[in-house]
């Protein structure tokens, strides 16, 4: 059966978007940070990923990039996990173990990775911090899976603190309410289709001119030549995700795109550039200028230009091959000023290894943009990660500060707004 196994995934070609991200230039990984409420135990991690991560097959290949006639392909091979677990020697007595962890983080990532091996490593640190009393920082190769399926990953590895021998559960979304009556479902169907039809043709005409010249405008965060954008600092703040809620349920926004419009703004001012419009006078206008922003987005969402983006990319492999599906995401990335990204994590609190979490956060490294903000959820709490260029953003904290205090503004103007509609 294991020689059977092994010939089938070496025969399996390396995905799409796997070969993609393994491409020079676009050499991404996926950096990981647990918080933990106990002391770790190196080799109680050693013995749970042998039991759990090697049975997934893409963490015991190895990724051959292939030459010539020869395609991607993943390799299998034997994995001793000590070779991939890192347990540094520190000083728990350390001054700022805040700021080591930041430092620590930012070193490993752009260390080499050997590519010999499976591309991934874990880090075992066994210090304080503010939020944890020990931690495990991670990095993946992307090619390995995104956020989505890393999360997923977490989740089949972990178990419910409340029940050790019960896998953790992602609550499903709650369905819309069907209406009744026929005729009015089949005017909001025409309705639908007419809207999607029309923010379909805008969205498309917008990616198509991203490709041809348009930029993103010019701001703080594009003052250095695009070729040395690079994020070389990450750090992470925990905050409440209930707060998160009160504004999101308020505006229905994504709230990675609604926390960076209010923060940047703020941070743009801050540092004497005007990063929105003249006309807004306060803080309500601000929080103004998010609603209009959120009908943009609501817009994209509710379009096919996603569909019409991958049959875009799947054509120009089959006809032009990967060399310019390289150059295309490059030309993409390029024009862009901030990556977005969040990822919902579970609602109830797990362990890992025997291990309870406290916290979940995580980034991506490889891309060439001054400022990454990537969000996750863990139980009541939102984790904010930044990853920074330091040349463009000095002091990444006070960024982050803005944030939390974009998040407050907001959430006071929504309790305004509901104790106004009260009469109270």
């Amino acid at each position: 059966m294991a020689i059977e196994k092994q010939v089938i995934v070496g025969e399996i070609p390396v995905s799409p978007f796997s070969r993609l991200f393994s491409m020079p230039g676009l050499d991404c990984f996926n950096i990981v940070t647990i918080g933990f409420k106990n002391e770790a135990s190196p080799s109680a991690f050693i013995e749970g990923l042998k039991n759990t991560l090697l049975n997934h097959p893409r963490f015991s290949c190895i990724l051959e990039t292939g030459s010539g006639e020869h395609k991607p392909r993943w390799i299998p091979t034997n994995v001793n996990v000590k070779d991939h677990v890192v347990v540094p020697n520190i000083d728990p007595t350390i001054e700022n173990p805040d700021q080591f962890l930041e430092d620590y983080t930012s070193n490993m990532v752009f260390s080499p990775i050997d590519v010999c091996k499976p591309l991934w490593e874990i880090h075992i640190l066994n210090i304080k911090t503010s939020d944890a009393e020990s931690l495990l920082v991670a990095r993946f190769h992307h090619s390995l899976g995104d956020g989505m399926s890393l999360m997923s990953l977490l989740l089949a590895c972990s178990r419910k603190t409340s029940d050790p021998g019960a896998l953790p559960t992602l609550v499903a979304q709650k369905k819309s309410k069907v209406t009744n009556v026929v005729w009015w479902s089949l005017v909001s169907r025409l309705w639908l289709i007419i809207k999607l039809m029309f923010n379909t043709v805008v969205e498309v005409f917008k990616f198509l001119l991203i490709l041809c010249s348009v930029r993103d405008n010019a701001t703080p965060l594009m003052e250095k030549p695009r070729a040395t954008l690079t994020p070389n600092k990450f750090i992470h703040r925990v905050i409440s995700l209930d707060d998160v809620k009160v504004v999101k349920n308020a505006m229905n926004m994504d709230l990675a795109k609604m926390m960076e419009k209010g923060s940047t703004s703020r941070w743009g001012n801050s540092i004497g550039y005007v990063m929105i419009p003249l006309w807004m006078k306060s803080e309500n206008d601000i929080f103004e200028y998010i609603r209009r922003s959120k009908t943009i987005m609501d817009r994209k969402k509710l379009s096919l230009e996603p569909l019409f983006s991958y049959t875009l990319f799947k054509l120009t492999v089959e006809v032009f091959g990967y060399k310019a599906l390289r150059t295309l995401a490059m030309r993409i990335f390029g024009r862009s000023t901030v990556v977005l990204s969040n990822v919902a994590g579970p609602t109830e609190e797990i362990s890992l290894f025997d291990h309870q979490i406290s916290y979940v956060a995580a980034s991506i490294s490889g891309f060439p943009q001054a400022l990454i903000v990537h969000i996750t959820s863990y139980v009541n709490k939102a984790i904010i990660n930044l990853g920074v260029d330091l040349d463009v953003i000095p002091d990444p904290h006070h960024l982050c500060d803005h944030i939390v205090e974009a998040l407050q503004i907001m959430k006071s103007a929504v309790e305004e707004e509901i104790s106004a509609d009260l009469g109270v």
